[in-house]
């Protein structure tokens, strides 16, 4: 089931890096054709105007739940690493942040995404950014070899969210620190949508109940472990609902999205 659910999700964003769409196909054929676009996703989530229009066009596939850069304090020279970069939004914005002298290395298990990332590095003129294939549960990165951590909407969909806090706490430097933006759930799913495998590559159906989430950071070792901004995830936004939720009555999916929140955490090794 484990190795179903990876197959799964490497699929589902292969896809989408394919059609550089926020939305699981076509529209016509996934059933979101009066979904928002990458733009009005991205801007509902956090994102300003000026940065959206600093990246290279198709970096932006309105994937997130956040804007961990804006959060991340990153400086001049620092070394930034990106988990599950997808088309590179977050390591295009980190590498302007951190200037010609640092470094931005963007992480992604979807060759789709990676040959994504890298034609859209390209398109930058950016020399500092570079994208590695690799799980984040098995960071392709040394011990202690980064400033900084970002992640935008992506441990969720981990199997095995505590080894990736582990991960992150080993490729940091002594004093590092990770910004990540992430969903959480406050209460027990519906069991048709907590089962589903849409649900699980629509980042619901594997998210944590919030307690465990910033728990499992505490147990690889972080400390200050705080929630700096969280907001409700909006219905409008949630372009990509599970299929499974149409046998639900519309007051059972409005309880059900009321349960999901968007957090953005900080901790530091």
């Amino acid at each position: 089931m484990k190795k179903n659910i990876k197959q799964e999700v490497k699929k589902k964003y292969g896809e989408i890096a394919v059609s550089s769409s926020p939305c699981c196909g076509s529209a016509k054929t996934c059933g979101c054709s009066s979904a928002p676009s990458a733009e009005e996703l991205s801007t509902g989530v956090g994102y300003s105007v000026g940065e959206l229009a600093s990246i290279p066009e198709g970096a932006n596939l309105g994937l997130g739940c956040g804007n961990p850069v804006a959060l991340a304090s990153l400086r001049p020279g620092e070394t930034v690493l990106d988990l599950g970069s997808g088309g590179g939004i977050d390591c295009f914005l980190a590498a302007r942040r951190v200037g010609p002298e640092g470094r931005v290395i963007g992480v992604d298990m979807t060759p789709e995404m990676i040959r994504l990332a890298r034609e859209n590095a390209a398109k930058s003129g950016l020399k500092n950014v570079e994208f590695r294939q690799g799980e984040i549960e098995s960071l392709p990165l040394e011990n202690g070899s980064v400033d900084a951590a970002i992640s935008n909407c992506v441990i969720n969909l981990s199997l095995d969210k505590e080894r990736v806090f582990r991960e992150i706490y080993r490729v940091l430097k002594p004093g590092g620190r990770m910004m990540v933006s992430d969903i959480v759930l406050d209460g027990e799913l519906p069991a048709k949508i907590k089962t589903s495998m849409a649900a699980y590559t629509g980042c619901i159906g594997g998210a944590l109940q919030r307690r465990d989430y910033l728990d499992a950071i505490a147990k690889a070792g972080f400390t200050q472990v705080e929630i700096q901004a969280e907001d409700r995830v909006p219905v409008d936004l949630w372009a990509d609902f599970p299929e499974e939720a149409k046998t639900l009555s519309r007051e059972e999916i409005k309880t059900a999205l009321g349960l999901i929140a968007s957090i953005k955490v900080s901790a530091r090794k």
